[in-house]
């Protein structure tokens, strides 16, 4: 019985036991001893050609800066039409499965640019976020949404959406939109914090 319940769910546990863990890490001493270690990787990153690059041209700066923003736009347009449809608040004329599948590809190919362009960035003002918490707090929603994404959003939606039941995939949606609003928040967040 136990072994067919982590069978029929073993990515939702698998994810579940990662985000307890880092939710566990990030309030104890280890998460200190790491992030004083991690400091000799972010005076490098700012000595790549990435990281000279960033401080010293300010137009390359902001040209990558407006490219991330863009693909920020783009990721969140194709979460809003996807989880909009399983909402049934947007595209009800057009399959849902359709509207998931086409939306996924769009999103796939957002988060590479805003992956791309963020490690550009990160390289030109690395001890500089080094320091601001929000940024751990933007890697941390990061890191939950493309989890939450690939192993629970995508395997789930991957079967016939109306045979799911609805307030599952209504519940999906919502929790979709939320976090990838807390990754764009927090991202938006260390504009201001520095």
């Amino acid at each position: 019985m136990l072994t067919s319940v982590y069978e029929q769910n073993k990515r939702t546990l698998i994810t579940s036991a990662v985000l307890l863990l880092a939710i566990a890490f990030a309030y104890s001493d280890l998460r200190l001893t790491i992030y004083g270690a991690l400091m000799p990787m972010f005076e490098w990153f700012e000595t790549t050609p990435f990281g000279y690059v960033g401080k010293t041209w300010g137009a390359a700066f902001a040209t990558v800066q407006a490219v991330h923003l863009v693909g920020l736009g783009v990721l969140g347009g194709a979460v809003i039409a996807a989880d909009g449809r399983l909402l049934g608040l947007l595209l009800s004329d057009v399959p849902a499965k359709t509207v998931v599948d086409r939306s996924h590809r769009v999103f796939v190919w957002a988060l590479i640019a805003l992956l791309a362009t963020g490690i550009f960035m990160a390289c030109g003002v690395a001890m500089k976020i080094y320091y601001l918490p929000v940024y751990w707090y933007k890697m941390l929603a990061l890191g939950a949404g493309m989890l939450f994404h690939f192993y629970i959003r995508k395997p789930l939606l991957a079967h016939d959406i109306d045979t799911l039941n609805p307030v599952v995939v209504k519940l999906v949606a919502i929790a979709s939109i939320l976090v990838w609003f807390m990754v764009a928040a927090t991202g938006r967040w260390i504009g201001f914090s520095g």
